[in-house]
């Protein structure tokens, strides 16, 4: 079973927190860490969509059950490796399938019928159960069948698979006629970049099969794609695809594991951390992890990848995503010049292109900032020691842009021009500002001189002084700031100074990011009197109001927003926007929301390879809160916070059975903790 440790004290949906069960859910946790959809009779139709990735392959299941009970699939096949020409950002070979496989079957010389769905079940595959009616001398018997579905993307081969098991539940034999399914696209040479591409979508079986009382006929589907002068491969194994697809889950899953009372809050964080993990693909130009979304494959950013992502794959352990973390670095490193000029947003195209559109969105901070944060939690010397030069060109670049005020100028914010953001946006510099403090630790393990490391202190002084002076506004009557010089109007991302310890204003910030101009059901507006939302700066907002000591009103809208994405009516990971991509699960978000935790309620800041600052809070009816299988810093351990009387904290630092930090705290009181050697 798996995730079976995630759940100490809090593993069935009747322990979890109040707060984060509604009674309009409509999936519920279960004892091994999945999710189940349970539909009842005459339930009205639903419908959503989720994706899945392997290394040279994504998927996006638009699935559903309509007003009689079926089972409705539409597969949207992504091949980021499969380029088109023009080889654009989007220009990854795309197929949909819908195509009603049951519905293919005939039983008895019958096609089956009134399918009734019982249940949708996610862990990272998917399951569906579900059961047909039969007619038998003309009359018409229920459940006469019963369908398993497992549907799931190969680890690291181009392809999909569907397993399909039918039982017989009646007295007598059934005649089961499969027919050959061989469905083949071919693309046109010219429309290549590597030449004509195959799609094709296959059988396992074909024939009659008599299937006796309670026996169960299994076959699959596979659905895959390949460069046309190549041979196809030998149909792969289900059993290596399916516990390969597990074996990665387990993985993830069994590292940085959350444990609270809350199990809304555990489950949500298990499923971010396969979300965030599962979208690498093995490109010519390297492990590059990508948000998706069928559209952003084999390509990296400076927001969601350099940003968002990589700081925090160090602490998950998963060596492949510290190899793409890593591999991101390289290409945009590949853009530093002499003169200055800004670096390309996103290298694109398996890394033979660039793109560009917005121009300088604040890419050099959002690199310098992700760089340093992921050096310093992976912790090996050569790394960082290769980074340095990058980090020091990306802090340069940003010095050389400050305005008259003293803020960061950039032509655009990671949002290119969907909202204004001025000449110099509140991100950038608060990203710079922090980008300069990690810069500083990291500069001390890597014997730079003392002066330049004092520089970059000494810069960052300077700099929160100018945020304060340039940005700092009463704005719709809250203490706020303007996102922008000049704008008059709530923003989501004035949470930014509370993500990088900038605390002057952190009360009217608060209120105002959770006041009725900003919040709504699904998180932040990105503009007051808009209808525009993103999940990333809720995010960010969430983990900034936690570090900043806000416990009880983070951990409020924390609960309402992870019970609507983990278990409403799409689910069960953190999404892009809305209205624009239609709430799609791009990839890098799920690691802001782990980080809402690593970052927030833990408290956790990078100092050195082996040192890192702790600011452990708990929510006043948490008991305990523990971070268990930390990968970082070169270590394995876990963080173990527990209540003790009044405001006061015990909290331990373990190496498997050894203690190696015990201290009893003030809640919100920072510990410095520096790991022995092993």
């Amino acid at each position: 079973m798996i995730l079976k440790k995630l759940f100490i004290g809090a593993i069935s949906c009747l322990m979890a927190a109040p707060t984060a069960i509604c009674a309009d859910n409509r999936w519920k946790i279960c004892d091994d860490g999945s999710i189940t959809w349970n539909i009842k009779e005459s339930a009205p139709a639903h419908k959503d969509h989720v994706e899945m990735s392997g290394q040279q392959i994504s998927v996006v299941l638009r699935y559903g059950v309509d007003d009689d009970g079926a089972f409705k699939l539409n597969r949207a096949l992504v091949f980021p490796m499969l380029r088109l020409k023009p080889n654009k950002t989007q220009s990854n070979l795309k197929q949909r399938f819908d195509i009603d496989i049951p519905g293919l079957i005939t039983v008895d010389e019958l096609n089956l019928t009134d399918e009734k769905v019982k249940s949708v079940n996610f862990d990272g595959i998917m399951t569906v159960e579900s059961s047909f009616s039969h007619v038998q001398r003309r009359k018409k018997v229920e459940d006469a069948v019963s369908l398993k579905r497992t549907l799931y993307p190969s680890p690291n081969g181009a392809f999909y698979c569907e397993e399909y098991s039918f039982t017989n539940n009646l007295k007598n034999p059934l005649k089961f006629r499969i027919p050959q399914l061989d469905l083949k696209y071919v693309t046109p040479e010219e429309v290549g970049v590597y030449g004509s591409y195959t799609i094709e979508a296959s059988m396992s079986k074909d024939g009659v099969f008599e299937v006796q009382p309670g026996e169960t006929l299994d076959f699959n589907v596979v659905y895959s794609g390949r460069k046309s002068g190549e041979a196809p491969g030998r149909r792969p194994n289900m059993d290596a695809q399916r516990d390969g697809r597990r074996a990665l889950i387990r993985g993830w899953w069994d590292n940085l594991v959350l444990d609270t009372p809350d199990s809304v809050l555990n489950t949500m964080f298990a499923f971010a951390k396969l979300r965030g993990a599962e979208s690498i693909y093995n490109t010519k130009g390297g492990l590059m992890h990508g948000p998706g979304g069928e559209a952003y494959y084999a390509a990296v950013w400076a927001n969601d990848q350099a940003e968002y992502i990589n700081p925090f794959f160090p602490f998950l352990g998963y060596e492949i995503g510290n190899q793409s973390a890593l591999n991101a670095f390289r290409h945009f490193a590949r853009y530093m010049n002499d003169e200055y000029k800004s670096i390309p947003s996103s290298i694109i195209s398996e890394g033979v292109g660039t793109w560009h559109g917005a121009k300088d969105r604040g890419d050099g901070a959002m690199i310098a900032y992700g760089a340093s944060r992921y050096a310093l939690a992976r912790a090996s010397k050569e790394e960082a020691k290769e980074l340095w030069p990058l980090i020091e060109w990306c802090l340069e670049y940003c010095r050389r842009q400050l305005n008259e005020g003293g803020v960061v100028a950039s032509d655009s914010d990671e949002l290119e021009n969907r909202f204004p953001s001025g000449d110099a946006n509140l991100c950038t510099s608060t990203l710079y500002y922090d980008a300069l403090l990690s810069a500083a630790y990291l500069g001390k393990e890597l014997g730079i001189p003392a002066k330049q490391i004092e520089g970059y202190r000494k810069q960052a002084t300077e700099l929160r002084k100018s945020i304060e002076s340039y940005f700092g506004r009463n704005v719709e009557g809250f203490d706020t700031y303007q996102y922008y010089d000049g704008n008059d109007v709530l923003r989501s991302w004035i949470c930014m100074p509370l993500i990088v310890g900038i605390d002057e204003r952190a009360t009217g910030t608060i209120d105002a990011l959770f006041s009725p101009r900003l919040w709504t059901d699904d998180g932040l507006l990105t503009q007051a009197g808009t209808e525009t939302f993103w999940d990333r700066s809720t995010l960010y907002a969430l983990r900034g109001t936690l570090a900043a000591g806000e416990t009880e009103r983070g951990m409020d809208f924390l609960k309402r927003y992870s019970g609507r994405r983990l278990l409403g009516d799409h689910v069960p990971y953190a999404i892009e926007a809305w209205p624009e991509g239609d709430q799609r699960h791009l990839s890098a978000e799920s690691g802001l929301y782990c980080r809402i935790f690593t970052e927030g309620l833990f408290g956790i800041r990078p100092t050195g390879f082996s040192s890192f600052d702790l600011t452990p809070r708990l929510p006043k009816e948490w008991n305990y809160a523990n971070l268990c299988n930390v990968r970082a810093f070169g270590d394995d351990f876990d963080i173990r916070v527990s209540r003790l009387k009044g405001n006061r904290l015990d909290v331990k630092i373990v190496r498997g059975d050894k203690v190696l930090v015990n201290k009893k705290v003030k809640e919100g009181e920072t510990i410095r903790i520096s790991l022995p050697k092993k």
